[in-house]
C-alpha cells in the first residue's frame, strides 16, 4: 500500500476502522475472527488501525475493541500506528486538573492495547471541558512520550484552530464521504494548509456507497447504527440511487468495486493528507476496501465524475452533529 502522513506520523494511505468488531453493525464476530481479520489487514499492507475506549457492544462498558486490537497487533507493534480515543466530561476534572483526568483514560487504553505509547490519541467529541485545556494536556503527554500525536473528531475549523495554536494537531477525524461533503469547504483546506492529517470515518456511508444496500435491506435490530444513519432510510436509499449508479458506472470502467471507487475518489481528490478508515466486520470486505489503494483515477476521470456528481441531490444529511 502507499504511504501518507498525519502530521509527522507515517501511515498506509487507507487505514482500518476496527469499531465493527465490537459495536455498530449488529451481531459481532468472535474474538478470534476479529483478530484474524486485523492481522489479514496488516499482512495486506495496512499499518494504521483505529479504535476507541467506548467501542463495546451497544456502547455498554469500556475497552472491548481496544482489547481485540491489542491482542491482534502485539507481535507487530513497532510496525503499526494505533489510534484510540477518549471522551472527557467536566465532572471527571478535579480542581481543574485536565491533564490527570486525560492521563487516567490514556493509561487504561495503553493497558488494554498492550502498548507503552499510543501513536495517535483523539478527543472523541468536544464537551464542556475547554479545548485549550485539552490541547495543553495533550502537549504534556507528548513531551512525556506517552503519545506521539493527538487529534480531534467531529470538529469545525474554530475548534481545530484553537487547539492547534497550543499543541500542533496531528489529525482530524470527521465524517466525510461522497454523500457527506461539508468538510470540503473549510476543514480540509485548513488541515492541508496547516499540515494536519484528515481522517474520514464512514467513507462508504455505512455501506450505502458499496451498492449492496437496497430499499429491501433489513438492518439488524440490536446495536446497528444503520437504523439511524440519515441516508439509509428506505426513502433516502431510493433517492440516493442515482449517486450509487454513478459510482457503479465508474467502478465498471475501472474494473473496481463501488466501495473502492468511493475511497479512490477521495484519495485522488486530496493526495497528500487524507487517509480514510473504512470499517467492516467482514474479512473479505476489509481487504476489498484496502484494495482501493491500487485504484488510480486520472484527472479527467475525477473531473467527469465530479461534474456528474454535482448535478445530483443527496438525500439525508448527518454533518458534524454526531
Amino acid at each position: 500500500m502507499n504511504k501518507r502522513f498525519l502530521g509527522k506520523i507515517e501511515v498506509s494511505d487507507i487505514g482500518m476502522g476496527c469499531m465493527a468488531f465490537s459495536h455498530g453493525y449488529g451481531q459481532i464476530p468472535s474474538e478470534q475472527y476479529s483478530i484474524e481479520a486485523i492481522r489479514d489487514a496488516y499482512n495486506f499492507g495496512c499499518t494504521f488501525f483505529d479504535t476507541a475506549e467506548v467501542y463495546s457492544p451497544n456502547l455498554e462498558g469500556i475497552g472491548h475493541n481496544e482489547l481485540i486490537v491489542g491482542k491482534a497487533l502485539k507481535d507487530v507493534r513497532d510496525k503499526v500506528v494505533i489510534a484510540t480515543k477518549l471522551f472527557l466530561k467536566s465532572s471527571e476534572v478535579v480542581n481543574g486538573d485536565v491533564y490527570s483526568a486525560i492521563k487516567k483514560h490514556l493509561l487504561g487504553s495503553m493497558k488494554r492495547l498492550q502498548v507503552k505509547m499510543v501513536d495517535l490519541y483523539y478527543l472523541h467529541r468536544i464537551s464542556d471541558v475547554p479545548t485549550e485545556e485539552i490541547a495543553k494536556a495533550m502537549g504534556k503527554l507528548i513531551n512525556e512520550g506517552l503519545i506521539r500525536g493527538w487529534g480531534l473528531s467531529q470538529v469545525d475549523v474554530d475548534v481545530i484552530s484553537k487547539a492547534h495554536k497550543i499543541t500542533p494537531v496531528s489529525a482530524v477525524q470527521n465524517l466525510y464521504s461522497i454523500v457527506e461533503r461539508d468538510c470540503e469547504e473549510k476543514v480540509i483546506p485548513y488541515c492541508i494548509e496547516n499540515n494536519i492529517g484528515f481522517v474520514p470515518f464512514s467513507p462508504i456511508a455505512s455501506g450505502l456507497l458499496s451498492g449492496k444496500i437496497t430499499t429491501s435491506t433489513e438492518f439488524e435490530k440490536y446495536d446497528d447504527v444503520r437504523n439511524w444513519v440519515p441516508q439509509l432510510t428506505k426513502e433516502n436509499i431510493s433517492g440516493n440511487k442515482p449517486i450509487v449508479d454513478l459510482i457503479q458506472k465508474l467502478a465498471k470502467q475501472k474494473g473496481a468495486t463501488p466501495a473502492q471507487i468511493s475511497l479512490a475518489w477521495m484519495l485522488k481528490k486530496y493526495p497528500t493528507n487524507l487517509v480514510p478508515i473504512p470499517g467492516s466486520k467482514n474479512k473479505g470486505r476489509i481487504l476489498e476496501n484496502l484494495g482501493a489503494s491500487k485504484v488510480q483515477l486520472t484527472d479527467s476521470e475525477l473531473k467527469e465524475f465530479e461534474n456528474e456528481l454535482n448535478k445530483l441531490k443527496v438525500y439525508g444529511h448527518r454533518g458534524l452533529t454526531h
